[in-house]
């Protein structure tokens, strides 16, 4: 078969790592790709919201099976142009992609249908949403509507904190994605993400990760696209995961079949593990980055043939096979991020990274340059490792990451503490 993967990121590298191994795949090509994909994928200069260029590409090249990564060109209907022209893809259509690309239709989605969630109210002005907030006890978690990059998220101490929130929102902080803001609850407990594949009727569980948004060591700083993670996450007992799949995602996907909108492809939930229960935070319409990275390390199994049992309609027939080692992922990115940085620079010592037993190096951000590897974004390398515990699997991570000479990069020290933590103090899984 030949297959495309579409996207450029380290999500995409994991994919294409994993999907590469499958012996169903005759030829497999990436649009637009980056330095690491290109040893494993022919990488072609094809923007991933460049739809017209894409389904000419996939009609030359016979494409059989296109599995879209970032959530950007599911929301504008790449899925829908790919299944009209003939070409099956994996991902949800635009409609189904609100889950993401709406947080106020999530919510009101989980009203609607008794799915557990924090509290909220939603809002397009800024006099409204201040009022509201003056009423509220802090903090509060404010949230732009639409897409903002994994980073539309403010959690608010204070009223000043929540006023500022909403007129940077307003005000354009977040382009188009702020247009409407989503005040919620702010809901005590630990984070956790949990993945499954659905066909629109079927859902297939796949596994638990955690991971690590904030910029800095101990969860300080700005929110990111994510700096780090690690699965299973030991807060997910097989207990709680069978209660998120019985009272949040099957339900949301039985949802989305009533309204004539059928869910097919990869769902993320984003969950508050509170002492009421697991509770939504918000859905992602696609593999998370960088918890791709450590998913695909676990899956002892094929991927590709249950993609395209979810695109099918045939995920009852499907089961997967996991090792039972832990995986974990540190991101590398450039000094500044989230905010200014400089690109161009050069990473040395990757070949001797990879060596260290159990690891794998995912490119998030580069390009290969008269023989150099070269950073190209914020995120640029997702150093990825596994082990027996988190903990072994953390310290080759790190290991690996010794080697690597980038004196503009810089990465968060303690990814998988609470991991780490439960490990080293015997702590009993809930």
């Amino acid at each position: 078969m030949n297959i495309l993967i579409l996207g450029s990121g380290g999500r995409e590298h994991a994919l294409a790592w994993k999907i590469a191994a499958s012996p169903l795949v005759e030829k497999l090509y990436c649009a637009p790709g980056n330095a690491g994909i290109a040893q494993v994928a022919e990488c072609v200069p094809i923007d991933a919201m460049a739809f017209d260029s894409l389904i000419a590409f996939a009609k030359e090249k016979g494409i059989d099976f296109a599995v879209i990564g970032p959530e950007a060109p599911l929301s504008a209907g790449l899925a829908d142009r790919f299944e009209a022209a003939g070409i099956k893809a994996l991902g949800p259509s635009a409609a189904g992609a609100q889950l993401e690309a709406s947080k106020g239709f999530v919510k009101d989605l989980c009203k609607e249908h008794n799915i557990p969630t924090a509290a909220y109210r939603r809002f397009t002005g800024a006099a409204e949403a201040k009022k509201f907030l003056a009423r509220l006890p802090h903090p509060v978690v404010v949230k732009a509507d639409g897409l903002a990059q994994g980073k539309g998220v403010v959690i608010a101490e204070t009223q000043a904190d929540s006023d500022k929130a909403v007129e940077m929102m307003f005000g354009g902080g977040f382009g188009e994605a702020g247009r409407e803001i989503v005040v919620e609850e702010f809901l005590e407990g630990e984070e956790a993400s949990f993945f499954a594949l659905s066909d629109g009727i079927h859902v297939l569980p796949l596994a638990s990760a955690q991971d690590h948004k904030r910029v800095f060591d101990g969860d300080s700083g700005p929110n990111t696209g994510g700096m780090g993670a690690y699965s299973p996450a030991p807060v997910m007992s097989p207990a709680l995961e069978r209660e998120v799949m019985a009272r949040i995602v099957v339900p949301t996907v039985e949802a989305m079949r009533a309204r004539g909108t059928p869910y097919q492809g990869v769902l993320y939930a984003g969950l508050m593990i509170t002492k009421e229960g697991p509770k939504l935070i918000e859905y992602n319409c696609r593999f998370g980055d960088p918890e791709c990275q450590v998913l695909v390390l676990r899956i002892k199994s094929d991927l590709l043939p249950a993609l395209m049992a979810a695109r099918d309609g045939v995920l009852d027939r499907f089961d997967l096979r996991w090792f039972p080692d832990a995986a974990l992922t540190v991101v590398m990115a450039a000094k500044g991020y989230p905010g200014a940085y400089r690109k161009g620079s050069e990473l040395k010592g990757l070949a001797e990274a990879a060596q260290v037993e159990g690891v794998e190096l995912f490119h998030a951000g580069t390009e290969a340059r008269d023989g150099r590897i070269l950073s190209t974004a914020g995120r640029v390398l997702d150093v990825t490792a596994v082990g027996k515990t988190v903990g072994e699997a953390q310290a080759r991570a790190y290991e690996a990451i010794a080697r690597i000479d980038w004196p503009d990069g810089f990465c968060r020290r303690d990814i998988g503490w609470r991991a780490v933590s439960r490990e080293t103090s015997g702590a009993k899984q809930p």
